[in-house]
């Protein structure tokens, strides 16, 4: 627990003291915001906002796993395989967004990254993130992912990896590359309203403490039995998780309306790989859903909206994402963060709801 706590604080500290100092850095430099002038005309107002602020977020994050992972090396073990990998994806994912921030602000091309370079930017991570969290198996021979498809937990009847054992491989990296390539652009979808994406986030962080925790402490290798888990490393994921929260938290407190900088693309991919790592290393794809369901409807509104323009040539939504829609239905932006933030906390409830059930119910077998 103090592992947890002290990821979430160290994380919160940096991520709060650093984002001034962007602020005032990017500010000095002219590094500022465009705003699209299709947008909602309210948003006008944002133009030359600092933006990249995600390189506070990814301190943040770093340095709350870290400290945690020494007082652990210190007091036990250090952080394990599961743990360093879901950052390395974070990381990279961060690195390929800041590409993006780079080129758009610095060298001029307001469309940053085009569309093939971050498809093989998200593709190269998802075949190394697929194929290194198949190795590393520990004591009990499991390794930081699992080729089953996973809900609340493993299901044992739905292998991704069926079939000849090159074609496994494959659909397996297939899988892992939809994961992370649809968290990632669902996060970036979201960061659309000033303290949306951070909040929502963290909402999703504060989930995954309390299930990776209640894995460490329900775990089959601390010789629990009806209904434990088999994870690898599930404390390691509770203070990746808490150091993600913490530095989404100190960073919201620059961010909320009206914001004094935005994430980015450097912040919305890493947190968007932050996500979908955590999902695939506690085994819980599928409730990811449900606890980021505010997620799933953001870049699903896009989905809608350019196959219905596309078929009928009219707009199904007055604008997409769906935080625009209420924007130009009259709603106040903050008045969408707010309630958005409130449906999010409802999806993770539910998801805490139904992983919480899940547990009771196979104890009471």
């Amino acid at each position: 627990m103090m592992q947890i706590i002290i990821a979430a604080g160290v994380a919160f500290l940096v991520s709060i003291l650093l984002t001034p100092v962007l602020i005032r850095r990017f500010s000095a430099e002219g590094l500022g915001q465009e705003i699209r002038e299709d947008g909602p005309k309210s948003h006008l107002r944002k133009r030359g906002t600092p933006t990249m602020g995600g390189i506070a977020i990814l301190a943040g994050i770093v340095a709350g796993f870290l400290v945690a992972g020494l007082f652990g090396a210190l007091t036990g073990a250090g952080p394990g395989a599961s743990g360093w990998l879901v950052l390395l994806l974070t990381l990279a994912l961060g690195g390929l967004g800041f590409a993006d921030d780079y080129i758009k602000l610095v060298k001029g091309r307001n469309l940053g990254l085009n569309a093939k370079a971050k498809l093989t930017g998200q593709l190269a991570t998802a075949v190394v993130f697929g194929i290194l969290v198949l190795q590393f198996p520990d004591g009990r021979g499991l390794t930081p992912a699992s080729t089953k498809l996973s809900f609340l937990r493993d299901i044992n009847t739905f292998d991704i990896s069926i079939g000849p054992a090159v074609i496994g491989v494959v659909l397996f990296l297939v899988f892992i590359y939809l994961v992370i390539s649809a968290w990632s652009n669902a996060v970036n979808l979201t960061d659309g309203l000033d303290g949306l994406a951070a909040g929502v986030t963290g909402i999703v962080m504060i989930t995954y403490v309390l299930v990776t925790f209640w894995q460490f402490r329900n775990s089959c290798a601390a010789g629990a039995t009806a209904g434990c888990y088999s994870v690898r490393d599930p404390l390691d994921l509770a203070v990746l998780a808490a150091a993600g929260l913490g530095a989404c938290l100190g960073f919201l407190w620059w961010n909320a309306a009206p914001a004094k900088i935005f994430m980015g693309d450097t912040g919305s991919l890493a947190l968007g790989g932050l996500v979908a790592g955590l999902s695939v290393t506690s085994r819980t794809e599928l409730l990811m859903v449900v606890v980021g369901a505010l997620f799933v409807v953001e870049a699903a509104s896009v989905v809608i909206q350019v196959l219905v323009f596309k078929s009928t040539g009219k707009r199904f939504f007055r604008m997409a994402p769906i935080h625009h829609h209420f924007e130009n239905g009259g709603w106040a932006e903050t008045t969408v963060t707010i309630r958005f933030w409130l449906m999010a906390s409802m999806a993770a409830m539910l998801g805490i709801a139904l992983f919480y059930g899940e547990w009771l119910s196979s104890v009471q077998l």
